[in-house]
């Protein structure tokens, strides 16, 4: 744990909407198989592996500059399962209506929460809290709701299956960031 800031991570401008259509060649993921009901145990499996990195002895070290550490990754996905579950809420709150998502800046968002000053058992605790949330909600998602629409502020375009599978490759993505 550090009290002095990091050098900044390079923010990721991608645009990674095509991982909802086929598999990523970085981290194997394949957006396949993946729906609101297959989702949940993806999560909660998730956590507990990236609960595991964090056992290691570096988990708090960055292994470059630019790069989070097993720490850093670990709360910001454990931020995802709560924006991924906000936007699913929207999007049911819409009635099938559609909904216009809130901007959430990623980068931002760990500058702000001060990932870095985090330890392990801390990031632990809420990845395991929120994935258990995340995995709750997406598991009562009716099958006749999977493609209700939600669109992005950059004005991507979602359906309730679809931003199940951006959430899934995010997740899995950054297993594979931290080797788990």
């Amino acid at each position: 744990m550090s009290e002095t800031s990091p050098a900044p991570i390079t923010p990721d401008a991608k645009d990674w909407t095509w991982v909802t259509e086929r598999p990523c060649p970085d981290c194997g993921f394949d957006p396949g198989p993946v729906t609101p009901a297959t989702l949940p145990p993806l999560v909660v499996d998730a956590a507990e592996r990236f609960a595991r990195a964090l056992e290691r002895r570096d988990a708090d070290v960055r292994p470059a500059p630019g790069t989070w550490s097993p720490i850093e990754y670990t709360l910001h996905v454990a931020d995802v399962c709560e924006v991924m579950t906000a936007r699913l809420h929207a999007i049911l709150d819409s009635d099938g209506a559609g909904v216009e998502f809130d901007d959430w800046d990623q980068d931002r968002a760990a500058v702000d929460k001060e990932y870095w000053k985090s330890n392990s058992h801390a990031a632990q605790v809420l990845v395991h809290e929120r994935a258990e949330g995340a995995a709750r909600a997406w598991a009562e998602v009716a099958e006749d709701r999977w493609e209700w629409p939600g669109l992005r502020s950059n004005g991507s375009a979602f359906t309730v299956a679809s931003l199940a599978c951006y959430f899934a490759h995010d997740v899995v993505h950054h297993l594979h960031d931290v080797g788990a």
